[in-house]
This record gives C-alpha cells, structure tokens and sequence, in this order.
C-alpha cells in the first residue's frame, strides 16, 4: 500500500511536473490479479482497485495489522464501482454481481470481502473508495438505473455531461462516503467547469474511457495559483480541499469522484469565476 502524506498549498506552489505526479497521482490502479491501494492521509480515504483472474482476492491480513485493527472494514466503509467485465463482491459470504458500471456499498464492520471475476480472461476491474466511519449502513447494490442523474453544460462550451449520483443521499444512505461518475457527452471535453473547491471536503477523481493515446489535463493548485496533471486511462488524481479540481481532455471520457469529509451535499461548493482563475 502507497501512503501519501498531506502537502499544504504553499508547499504545493513550488513542486514541479515530476513531484505535483509523485504528492497527487495514482498511476496504477489497476494490477492484474492483486488489489492495489493507495492510503492518502488527507482525511484518511484510501484508493484503489481490484483486478481478480482465475482465483478470488481479498484484503490482505496484513491491511488489518497497519490500521490496527481486526479487520480492514471494522472502522471503514467501501464504495466499488466495476469499471471492466462482469464480476463480483462477495461480502461475508453473501455474493453481490456487478456488471459494467454498477456499484456497491459495503457498510463498515463487514469481516471478509472478496473480489471475483465472471471471466477471467476479461476481468472485471473494481475500483474502490474507502473512509472511516462511525456507523454501519446497510451493503447495497446500485445500478445506473437507481442512480440520481443530473445533465449539465452545453455542447457550445464543450461541457455538456450527465453526472450520476450512486453512493449517498438520496440513493443509498452511507456514514460519510459519496461517490458518483459523470459521463461527458461526444464532444465534450471539459468536466466541472466553471471550477470550484470545497472546503469541508477532498476529492479522488478517476479518469476512464481513454484510449492510450488520449490525456486529461487535470487541474489542481489554489485559483489564483493553478497547475496541471497529465491522467492518462484508468489513473486518478487526489484532490485536497483546497485545490480546485477540474479538467479538459483531448476528447470525451468519464470519471468516477469520491468526496469525504464534512458534510453530504454534493451542492456545497465554492464558485470560483473563470476571470479570477490565474
């Protein structure tokens, strides 16, 4: 497991390309046939992915032992979204089936997770979003179909995306936990824009639906001190509360945003005007 520490904005304004990649980019979310994590200690999530083959994989025991406790879940809940070929979470015995897209909420104090593929020669890939929390809320599976869809932007300004709203208020009840994914329209290049930060919360965003040659330019940095991260497919970028976090990519994609924090509501955020950005 990767730990990243957290960097204070005036650290941030001096690092360049190499070191910005090194603090705030998840290269590698995907490891066939392991679970790949990365442990941010900006308000503890932790990111990751699973990519079964032929045998189901769990959290190492080891995982247990460095959040000292007995199991990886006891004081955490997890959010997956499957962004490969059919699969499956298995949750203390009882097997939840994600196909492509669909989510799951695993509730904190779940003892054995395991994730399975339907074909291990197309291999699902489950990527995962895990926060503390202080209370158990029901396992529950998502499909796009129950998420909450809200379309926005316009094709004129190359914007124009439907975000589904999959894990928190509204369509399944967690402790702190909200993720969802917005998908941009053919087109479209720009996601969250004008940009805003929130204060009250930090932000994982993963890019997909990139073919290799394809790149998001990831914006981060204070408004008035920007900088950019180059994504490519299947990366994700950590975004503290101080940093906008917004992007534009050479053609159409989607992204999967995870938010922890303070509060639930995806509408707490703070505008900031495209004139004040520098």
């Amino acid at each position: 497991m990767d730990i990243r520490e957290p960097i204070h904005s005036t650290h941030a304004r001096t690092l360049d390309s190499a070191a910005l990649r090194r603090e705030f980019l998840v290269e590698k979310v995907f490891v066939p046939g392991e679970i790949a994590l990365t442990y941010s200690q900006i308000d503890r999530i932790v990111v990751g992915g699973a990519m079964p083959l032929g045998e189901e994989i769990g959290f190492p025991s080891e995982l247990a032992k460095a959040f000292a406790v007995g199991a990886f879940l006891e004081r955490r809940e997890l959010g997956v979204i499957n962004v490969g070929s059919p699969g499956a979470v298995v949750v203390d015995g009882e097997t939840y089936a994600l196909g492509h897209r669909e989510a799951l909420y695993v509730g904190m104090g779940a003892r054995d997770v395991r994730f399975a593929s339907a074909t291990p020669a197309s291999p699902a890939k489950l990527y995962l979003n895990c926060a503390p929390a202080h209370r158990a809320c029901k396992t529950r599976k998502v499909t796009l179909d129950q998420a909450s869809p809200t379309t926005l932007g316009e094709a004129r300004t190359a914007n124009r995306r439907t975000i589904y709203k999959l894990l928190g208020p509204g369509v399944v009840e967690t402790c702190q936990r909200t993720m969802g994914m917005t998908v941009l329209e053919p087109g479209s290049v720009w996601n969250t824009f004008p940009t805003h930060t929130h204060e009250r919360r930090m932000e994982v965003y993963f890019y997909f639906g990139l073919p290799p040659e394809a790149a998001v330019f990831h914006l981060c940095g204070r408004p008035e001190e920007t900088r950019h991260i180059v994504v490519r497919n299947e990366q994700a970028v950590i975004s503290p509360s101080w940093s906008i976090h917004s992007g534009v990519g050479t053609q159409a994609y989607t992204f999967i945003w995870g938010m922890v924090g303070e509060n639930q509501v995806f509408e707490d955020m703070d505008q900031v005007a495209t004139t004040a950005l520098r």
